[in-house]
């Protein structure tokens, strides 16, 4: 009888081939045998009095098979029956070949049937090789390139190729031609079978692709070094990765949690010293950081432009027209954007093909992703030699939308064949559907299908909108979800039937499917909810998905009326795409008064060679900013969170100084140039029109306050209100402060909010603030690290400036001393303060008659800002009969958070009666109820309350 090729019965099968003496042997070396692998050992006494069947009891209770069989082969090679090593050497090759038989039917039973023309297949076979040759110098040990328990991430948007390149890797291996001797197993897992799993061990899991469920793991595991899991699709995995290290477990046969053995494999509690192969589409950050560490690698799938070019190259054949139709897409960052996936670059080809064979000008063709759908759809079902003629073109078209609207809002992707029933397709359309690659076998789910790509299935959506059709609901929606059919954003869609208001392209579906989109319905609903929106600037967070849907729209008269509505504009700059759309609807907005850019990513340094991305960028770039001079309207620039390299700099500068820019304000957050702001800093010399710079959560260097106070003494510069707001300055940079305000005799308003300025800085401002040449009139110290210590200082700019009129030392520990000595400056004669904010500032009754005093006393004072400081009932008592008193010239008083109640609302509702001067007042955040409300409003409607503003 000869060894099977199981390893979970047949280790009896070795033992009886010993004789007695080998036998005794064996178990002598049991003795030791566990302590070297790390085991629990095996009493001797029950060691000694074992025969072969015992044995095998024994070592298949206590052990996991695949430490069992490695130890054993030790024991046979230490007592020279080098025969059985051989022969479990031979189980162990015969049962890899096995396994990569039955891989490469599981792979390619799908891939076989596949619908991709053969295109696909020569572009993938064309940039593989490439791809291939870094997994194979990753994963070989003798390059030396990875450490132990490293993953290898392949990334990339949907239909990026990632499953066929993974599915080609896994021909090359069982074929010997990569990882021959790197890898003896690669275990394939897709995130659709895991998510279908509650509970497994990690057998079970080997297992799962074997006939009749039973691996031999013990073989499959004897050497993990030499496993490579292969885990398709992470960002579909419905579990978080993130686990306790005490929850996992290391023990191959114990049925867990499915996420307990999906992370214990992770982490390598499990196959120590495997290796990951995991592709994933990006966004799925929360999977990431759970599993990337430093020493892992990420290929990125990026359609960048030379391996567009091929695609083009290896479809068209005729180099003519592959250039034509290359360049063409290459000037347009909506196609290229398109054009981001084979199969959406393959739709692009064969739509600009179709139209160059009918000698047509594609450029008079094609503006938009809308446009080239639309030449798609109707060119693959009007051409269709199975189509029948006339109405049923038409219906077709309405069963396709219907099914592509109601999958995409009922999350269904992937179309049972009762799906495709309940909006009326037959098995004719399907096949004609199929046949024209509209539609295709689905991926995840067998006996069902999907369209080509979900930007298809939402330029079909986008159509149902337009059609009075009637909502059904699909039978797969009573069905569980995957993750990656979770469709949550519909602005695809809506930038799709913008693209379908426009009449051009609207009368492509119109004149060949004989039907009527509803295009003046939604057009009139769009106005009228952009006019809303323009109303209300914080409505929107930022304006690139509507510009989206404007660029798709192209017309201009139309796409102008919406920007009218518009005065404010913030826009986020991710991608070329993102510069274009902006470009091209704010050069429209007539009435745009202020502008907030967010640009990430863009920008990046150039060491050799501007790329075409880079250049197209830079193109975009230039365009934006030729608003600056161009928008006679346009006031406010604001750049934050932005990174911007020394060209798209230079470009900004330019714009900035150039003699029509009408800018007024600049503000610059979390902003990185790589010229250190001299260019900028130039720039703003020159613009006579800027009165307010503002940086805010950027270091400041000594160079750069150089720079500032170069700029703010030039006479040219007219530069009023300059803001620090959190950029980290501290006492010793106060110096540097003091220059600028001593020097810039055009500055009249510092604001210097949330730096730790501390006592000391702001002892040294001060003595700066009664300079002579200190021109300065508002000083915003807001949350500086003050106490009472730096209020002698500030009391005496209080006290003695000329110029100060507006004060801010709101939210500082200056408590009842420091609030106290700054009241009593404000007594004094000689004070010139017109507003004065001390919000937050921790004093409490006891100061209010100071206060009440200073109210009557000073006959500037015109604003007071208490609020957030423990006031309470008897200190607002104190302080409207100063209110009342006819010297007192308060207009605005601020009295937030300061514990009032009912009790002292009569009160204030008589200084509404009676003071001649109060316009504003704010009890925002005090516990007043119904009666003291009432009290406040019989005031209010006095025929002589003058006060115009309540909050």
């Amino acid at each position: 009888m000869a060894a099977s090729s199981s390893t979970d019965s047949d280790l009896l099968w070795y033992l009886e081939k010993l004789d007695n003496k080998e036998f005794q042997s064996v178990k002598e070396h049991l003795i030791r045998a566990p302590l070297e692998f790390g085991l629990p050992e095996i009493p001797w006494l029950q060691l000694r009095k074992a025969q072969q069947e015992d044995l095998d009891k024994i070592l298949t209770t206590n052990y996991e098979a695949h430490i069992t069989w490695n130890m054993m082969f030790s024991i046979f090679q230490k007592i020279s029956r080098q025969d059985l090593c051989e022969e479990i050497d031979a189980r162990r090759n015969r049962n890899k070949e096995t396994y990569k038989n039955l891989i490469i039917k599981k792979l390619l039973l799908q891939w076989e049937e596949g619908i991709y023309p053969k295109v696909h297949d020569d572009f993938y076979d064309s940039i593989a090789s490439g791809i291939f040759r870094v997994f194979e110098m990753i994963f070989d040990p003798k390059y030396n390139l990875s450490s132990d328990n490293f993953n290898v991430f392949l990334i990339g948007e949907r239909a990026a190729g990632k499953t066929m390149l993974i599915k080609m890797a896994v021909i090359l291996w069982v074929s010997g031609r990569m990882w021959k001797d790197t890898f003896s197993y690669i275990i394939h897992l897709t995130s659709r079978e895991i998510n279908q799993m509650a509970h497994s061990s990690f057998v079970e899991l080997l297992s799962k692709d074997w006939p009749d469920s039973r691996a031999p793991v013990a073989d499959i595991l004897s050497d993990s070094q030499k496993l490579l899991f292969i885990l398709e699709d992470l960002d579909n995995i419905k579990f978080i990765l993130n686990m306790d290290e005490s929850a996992l477990c290391s023990d191959s046969r114990k049925q867990v949690p499915v996420l307990v053995l999906l992370v214990s494999l992770f982490k390598r509690k499990m196959a120590p010293g495997s290796s990951f192969l995991i592709s994933t589409r990006p966004g799925r950050q929360d999977a990431m950081d759970a599993l990337l560490k430093e020493t892992d690698y990420s290929i990125n799938l990026n359609f960048i432009d030379e391996i567009r070019q091929r695609y083009f190259t290896l479809f068209f054949k005729d180099s003519r027209k592959a250039t034509i139709a290359f360049k063409f897409v290459q000037e347009n960052e909506m196609l290229v954007d398109l054009c981001n996936v084979p199969i959406l670059c393959w739709v692009v080809c064969m739509t600009l093909n179709h139209q160059m064979d009918k000698a047509d000008d594609v450029k008079l063709k094609f503006r938009t992703s809308t446009d080239i759908h639309a030449h798609f759809l109707t060119n693959a079902l009007m051409s269709e030699p199975g189509m029948v003629a006339g109405q049923h073109h038409l219906v077709l078209l309405e069963r396709l939308c219907w099914l592509a609207l109601e999958g995409l809002l009922q999350d269904v992707l992937d179309f049972s064949n009762q799906d495709l029933r309940s909006v009326g397709l037959t098995e004719a359309d399907v096949s004609v559907l199929q046949t024209t690659n509209i539609l295709t076998r689905s991926s995840n789910c067998e006996d069902h299908c999907t369209f080509i790509h979900l930007r298809v299935q939402e330029f079909c959506a986008a159509i149902a909108y337009m059609r009075p059709l009637i909502a059904s609901l699909l039978p797969s929606t009573s069905k569980e979800k995957e993750r990656r059919a979770e469709y949550k954003y519909l602005s695809p869609i809506m930038t799709c039937i913008f693209g379908l208001l426009n009449k051009k392209t609207r009368d492509i579906l119109e004149t060949s499917f004989g039907c009527q989109l509803l295009s003046e319905m939604h057009r009139q609903y769009f106005l009228e909810q952009m006019e809303n929106l323009g109303a209300n600037p914080t409505a929107m967070e930022h304006h690139v998905p509507l510009f989206y849907c404007l660029f798709e729209n192209q017309e201009e008269e139309f796409v102008k009326q919406i920007m009218g509505f518009f005065v404010e504009a913030t826009i986020f700059i991710q991608e070329n795409k993102d510069l274009m759309v902006s470009s091209y609807c704010l050069k429209r907005c007539h009435t745009l008064q202020k502008l907030r850019l967010c640009i990430q990513g863009i920008f990046e340094k150039v060491t050799v060679k501007l790329t075409s991305s880079q250049m197209r960028s830079l193109t975009h770039w230039r365009d934006i900013c030729s608003l600056l001079y161009t928008k006679e309207n346009l006031r406010e620039l604001e750049i934050c969170n932005s990174k911007l390299d020394n060209t798209s700099e230079r470009i900004l500068c330019k714009a900035l100084g150039h003699p029509s820019c009408l800018l007024q304000t600049l503000k610059l957050t979390y902003l990185a140039v790589d010229a250190r702001f001299e260019d900028l800093f130039k720039a703003i010399v020159h613009n006579r029109n800027l009165t307010h710079l503002s940086l805010t959560c950027m270091p400041v260097s000594l160079k750069m306050f150089s720079l500032l106070r170069e700029v703010l003494a030039n006479p040219m510069c007219n530069i009023q209100h300059l803001s620090l707001m959190k950029c980290d300055l501290k006492t010793s940079t106060c110096e540097e402060i003091s220059s600028i305000l001593i020097n810039s005799k055009k500055l009249k308003r510092l604001s210097l909010s949330n730096n730790p300025l501390n006592n000391n800085g702001v002892k040294i401002l001060c003595d700066a603030l009664l300079h002579p040449g200190c021109a300065l009139e508002s000083l915003v110290l807001f949350f500086c690290c003050l106490t009472e210590t730096s209020c002698s200082s500030i009391g005496r700019v209080v006290m003695l400036s000329r110029t100060i009129k507006h004060l801010d030392v709101s939210v500082n520990y200056l408590q009842n001393h420091g609030a106290l000595v700054l009241i009593l400056s404000l007594m004094m004669p000689t004070c010139q303060l017109q507003e004065l904010e001390l919000s937050g500032c921790f004093f409490t009754t006891d100061v209010c008659r100071d206060i009440a005093a200073a109210i009557i006393t000073n006959k500037n004072l015109r604003s007071l800002e208490l609020g957030s400081n423990n006031i309470g009932d008897a200190g607002v008592e104190l302080l409207c009969n100063a209110l009342k008193h006819p010297t007192c010239n308060l207009e605005n008083l601020g009295l937030e958070e300061c514990m009032l109640t009912n009790a002292c609302c009569e009160s204030i509702a008589s200084v509404l009666i009676s003071s001649k001067t109060l316009k504003k007042l704010s009890l925002l955040g005090n516990e007043l109820d119904e009666e003291g409300i009432v009290q406040l409003l019989q005031g209010l409607g006095h025929p002589d309350c003058i006060l115009q503003t309540i909050g």
